[in-house]
């Protein structure tokens, strides 16, 4: 067999991805729509694999506003 010595190559998704994939399907539906892009590509994003620069962005800036918005503000001391 060819290859037989090699490790597996495995998907490693991020933080922003891992957080993507927690949100309920309405919620990505709405990320998803936001990027120009369908559920269907989204939920591939999420899972680590390859697609388009734009929409990878998009979807990434698009996590990162939805949980900056979620996050309680610091205690003012």
């Amino acid at each position: 067999m060819r290859g037989f010595q090699h490790p597996a190559v495995r998907r490693t998704p991020d933080a922003a991805q891992e957080s993507f994939g927690g949100l309920s399907r309405h919620r990505r539906a709405k990320l998803a729509q936001a990027a120009h892009t369908t559920l269907v590509k989204a939920h591939q994003w999420s899972r680590g694999q390859h697609v388009s620069e734009p929409v990878a962005t998009a979807l990434e800036s698009g996590v990162k506003q939805l949980s900056a918005k979620h996050k309680p503000a610091a205690a003012k001391s």
